[in-house]
Formats: C-alpha cells, sequence, structure tokens
C-alpha cells in the first residue's frame, strides 16, 4: 500500500493553516504546515510534496516568488494559490507561472479538491533532470 500523497500549506494565518489541515485529514492525505514560504522552503520537505496550497500575500516572501524560486530550482510540484485578497493581474500571473489553480478566501471546499485531485493525477518528479 503506498502512502498518502503529502500536501504542504503555507500560509501565515495560523486558522486557515489549521483549517486546511483538517480538510487534508478527513481526505485522506498527509500534510504539514509552514507559517511562510521561507520555512517551507528552508524545511527540506519540498522534494517530498505533491502539492502545495499557499496563501498569496505573506510577509517576507510572498507565494508567488517561492513559486518562483521553487521552478528556478527545478520542482514542478503543482501550487494551489488561495488569497483574500483577489487582484486579475496577481492571478494571470500566478496562472502563467505554472500555478494549478487561484482561489479566494474564503475556500470553496470542493473547488480546492478538484485541484488537488488534478494535481495529484500528474507525475511530479523531484528537481528537473
Amino acid at each position: 500500500m503506498s502512502r498518502p500523497a503529502m500536501i504542504s500549506i503555507v500560509d501565515d494565518d495560523a486558522s486557515i493553516r489549521e483549517a486546511t489541515k483538517r480538510l487534508m485529514l478527513l481526505l485522506g492525505y498527509e500534510s504539514e504546515t509552514f507559517a511562510s514560504a521561507e520555512e517551507f522552503l528552508g524545511s527540506g520537505r519540498l522534494g517530498a510534496t505533491a502539492c502545495v496550497i499557499s496563501d498569496v500575500q505573506m510577509p517576507g516572501m510572498s507565494g508567488l516568488e517561492m513559486q518562483d524560486r521553487m521552478i528556478a530550482d527545478g520542482y514542478r510540484t503543482p501550487v494551489i494559490f488561495v488569497t483574500a485578497f483577489p487582484d486579475d493581474g496577481i492571478r494571470a500571473h500566478a496562472l502563467h507561472a505554472g500555478a494549478l489553480g487561484y482561489l479566494s478566501k474564503p475556500l470553496d471546499e470542493q473547488q480546492l479538491i478538484g485541484y488537488l485531485d488534478e494535481a495529484l493525477e500528474r507525475d511530479r518528479p523531484g528537481p528537473a533532470q
């Protein structure tokens, strides 16, 4: 039996992190939470992550900057962005850079589940060779 997919949740709001973690548990996924993009990128967990659910606007490095760093480091890990401040320009940038989804808070759980299903159907190698 294979291990459940590991979902990394990156959000500076502790209540959002915990609510999303509970949803992942209900869906049968392992998850880890990170309070910042820097914490996630420095955790050593990127290679084990099947999908990232990240806030867009956070103190320090933004979610978009985190995605850019992941891509620059050769990771093609699917990213689903969530934001309390939807912006069409930021949405277009995120999706053009390869984000799988861009959702507004409060989250529509069915939309999030749809994006997760899509992300976990993909083959996701570690760093590109």
